[in-house]
């Protein structure tokens, strides 16, 4: 592969990749109340996001509810592009119908590989352990630092045969408090292997930033 082609597919990467919104060095933290439904049971308590991004959970299911507050921390923390993909490799692949073309990443990233539409990555397909998972981005809100994505899908399959395993469809909903936008409400709907569709809702309330 020329060294110009395997610039583009890092150009488009990196374009998007920057695009995406996170919370700034400045970001307070915050606290909120939280009502956790399922088809059966409701659960409250409270949680707090630390400036530094550290969670806190306190009470019965504070396990499972802090494991979910990680991983939307995870996807509002900022790291420059340098950072996270400094050491890895990419190549351009297809374009499909909707003008998204296919990055493939390689190094530390463990083979990882992306679809980007414009200036969004509207699909990552990653392998991790005996699972592979693909999660697609159906709808986005452009905010004034960067896109959220609102609406997604993640299907996980067993990496070695291919079958399904789990499929995961979220729509989410912010709101904005100063100039950061904080998750206000999460409905995740899991479709299993075998068995009917079961419905998690995640609604946070009086939202409040930590002072700095």
């Amino acid at each position: 592969m020329s060294t110009s082609t395997t610039q583009d597919a890092q150009k488009i990467f990196q374009v998007a990749y920057e695009n995406r919104y996170t919370w700034d060095e400045n970001f307070p933290g915050y606290t909120a109340d939280l009502l956790l439904q399922d088809d059966q049971t409701s659960h409250k308590t409270n949680v707090v996001v630390t400036k530094d991004l550290q969670t806190k959970v306190e009470g019965e299911m504070a396990e499972s509810i802090n494991k979910h507050l990680l991983d939307i921390v995870t996807h509002r923390r900022r790291s420059n592009f340098s950072q996270a993909h400094g050491k890895n490799s990419f190549s351009l692949g297809e374009s499909d119908d909707t003008g998204a073309v296919e990055i493939f990443v390689t190094g530390e990233s463990m083979g990882s590989h992306y679809r980007v539409r414009g200036n969004i990555i509207s699909q990552v397909s990653r392998q991790m352990g005996g699972l592979s998972f693909t999660i697609d981005t159906e709808e986005i809100v452009q905010t004034e630092d960067g896109y959220l994505p609102i609406k997604y899908q993640a299907i996980f399959r067993d990496a070695a045969t291919g079958n399904l395993k789990a499929k995961r469809h979220h729509i989410d909903s912010y709101e904005k408090l100063g100039k950061y936008y904080i998750p206000s409400r999460q409905e995740i709907t899991t479709f299993e292997d075998q068995g009917e569709a079961r419905e998690v809702i995640f609604q946070f309330s009086n939202i409040t930033l930590l002072s700095t």
